[in-house]
C-alpha cells in the first residue's frame, strides 16, 4: 500500500480492518454518503410524487439528484480550499460513486418492493415511512463496502488526503 498523504488516514489505515478508528472513519464516510444521497432522493421522490411522474420517472430523478448531492458534498469543501475542479471531480467520483451506488440501488428496490410506497402521497405516512426506512437500510447496506474500501485506501479514502 503506498503511504498516505494525510497522518489522520494513516492511523486510520493502521489500525487494520478490525480497528476501532477504521469503523468509526467507515461510519463518518457513510453518514457523510448518505447525507448528500438522501437530500436527492427525497428532494426527487417529493418532486416526482408532486408532479405525478411515473415511477420509473421519478426514480430516475431520484437517482440523478442523490449523485449531484453526493458529489456536491464531497467537491464544495475541495474546492472552498483551493482545489481546481479538475482535480476535484476525480476525487468526488473516486470517493463517492460505489457508497451512492448501492444506497440507491437498495434505496429504491425497497421503495418499489413496499406496496404502495410509491403511489403513497406527500402527505402520507407510508411515503414518509418508506423512504426514511430505505434510506437507513440502504446506508447499512453501504457501510461494509465503505470500510472495505478505506481499509485499502480506496472509497472515501482518497479524500482525507486532501481536505484543507
Amino acid at each position: 500500500m503506498a503511504e498516505h498523504p494525510h497522518p489522520r488516514h494513516a492511523a486510520h489505515a493502521a489500525a487494520g480492518p478490525d480497528g476501532a478508528a477504521l469503523n468509526a472513519v467507515a461510519l463518518s464516510a457513510t453518514v457523510h454518503c448518505l447525507t448528500g444521497c438522501a437530500i436527492g432522493e427525497v428532494l426527487g421522490m417529493v418532486l416526482g410524487t408532486a408532479a405525478g411522474l411515473s415511477n420509473g420517472a421519478t426514480i430516475a430523478v431520484s437517482i440523478a439528484l442523490a449523485f449531484f448531492f453526493g458529489y456536491s458534498l464531497t467537491s464544495l469543501p475541495l474546492l472552498r480550499s483551493g482545489m481546481a475542479l479538475g482535480a476535484v471531480v476525480p476525487l468526488a467520483l473516486a470517493s463517492d460513486t460505489i457508497s451512492i451506488a448501492i444506497m440507491e440501488l437498495v434505496d429504491n428496490t425497497l421503495m418499489l418492493a413496499i406496496p404502495g410506497a410509491m403511489d403513497a402521497g406527500l402527505g402520507q405516512a407510508l411515503f414518509w415511512g418508506s423512504l426514511a426506512l430505505s434510506l437507513l437500510l440502504a446506508g447499512a447496506a453501504a457501510y461494509p463496502a465503505n470500510r472495505w474500501l478505506i481499509a485499502r485506501g480506496r472509497g472515501h479514502a482518497v479524500v482525507h488526503g486532501h481536505h484543507g
